[in-house]
């Protein structure tokens, strides 16, 4: 059998398969939130950086947080946007893997950087007394720093798996890009083992690290509800009630997509709930974030008046 089978080169990405004319409202939408997305991420980690206000823990944080969401983004969505309006919808088969593996890596920081976000508030709320001793500036790189050495190692590990596998067709790729699910329906070989590592990899990026999150925001929640001042209440149940729409937004489209059990229609689902967590997702995250927050609106004002001033 092995003598033949004709290997892959390229693959085609079918994308949304409607009319042109639908196409062309796809592209023009898709391309909005794309700018909308490193405009806002953008702008987000340039205050970051030139205000040294907001050099503190959570906005550290922040500021890794956008810049994965650009990078997330931009692995996948300018391929998408070049096939919505071209006819040739081919990608060659080692950036597709590579685009698998950015894909990955990207997801698992956010996962990993929402759990430390998530602890930094639980700190900063229910131990505000020792907030900078336990947030001090050696955990907070460590932290990053590990969030992003062990995400891109577990790709990796996706990825070693994939390439042992052979690929011999078909030559098309039920998706907008090269998503792990349905790469692997192009292998001639058993995926279980890939399948497996998958699974076994979600209840650890995925499960474990949202109950984590629910933990903490649960103890922020009992610790707000004894909070005397009401002006106070109100800030800090409005803050955690916006984060926790953004951490339920990703970790439960991800959970379907990778956990549930599959519908009828499998591949519509998957391109649904990948344009959560590739357009929505990455720029909604500016906006609750940081734009609703007051110290970062400050510095926004800050900046744009030393520009005039200037």
């Amino acid at each position: 059998m092995r003598g033949n089978q004709t290997w892959i080169t390229e693959v085609t990405l079918l994308g949304f398969q409607v009319d042109f004319s639908v196409e062309c409202f796809l592209f023009g939408l898709f391309f909005l939130f794309y700018f909308f997305t490193l405009l806002g991420n953008g702008v987000i980690l340039g205050i970051i950086c030139l205000d040294h206000r907001l050099h503190t823990p959570m906005y550290f944080f922040l500021s890794h947080l956008a810049i994965v969401d650009m990078s997330y983004a931009s692995n996948n969505v300018p391929k998408m946007l070049t096939n919505l309006v071209s006819k040739r919808r081919t990608i060659s088969f080692i950036p597709c893997i590579m685009q698998t593996f950015l894909y990955l890596a990207f997801a698992h920081i956010e996962c990993l950087i929402l759990v430390v976000m998530s602890y930094d508030r639980f700190v900063a709320i229910c131990h505000p007394l020792h907030y900078t001793v336990i947030m001090n500036w050696r955990v907070c790189t460590i932290l990053a720093a590990a969030s992003w050495i062990l995400s891109f190692l577990l790709a990796l590990v996706h990825l070693v798996l994939i390439l042992r596998l052979p690929f011999c067709g078909p030559h098309e790729i039920n998706h907008f890009f090269c998503e792990i699910l349905s790469v692997l329906k192009l292998a001639c070989a058993d995926t279980m083992l890939n399948q497996v590592v998958i699974f076994a990899a979600c209840v650890f990026i995925l499960v474990g690290p949202l109950c984590l999150v629910l933990v903490s925001y649960a103890r922020i929640l009992m610790t707000i509800l004894r909070i005397q001042s009401g002006e106070g209440r109100r800030k800090a149940f409005s803050t955690c009630s916006s984060h926790l729409c953004v951490v339920g937004l990703f970790f439960g489209s991800a959970i379907i997509m990778y956990m549930a059990p599959k519908s009828q229609n499998p591949e519509t689902q998957q391109k649904i709930l990948s344009l959560f967590y590739s357009l929505f997702n990455p720029m909604l995250n500016p906006l609750i974030y940081s734009l609703r927050n007051a110290e970062v609106k400050s510095a926004l004002r800050r900046a744009l008046w030393k520009e005039r001033s200037a």
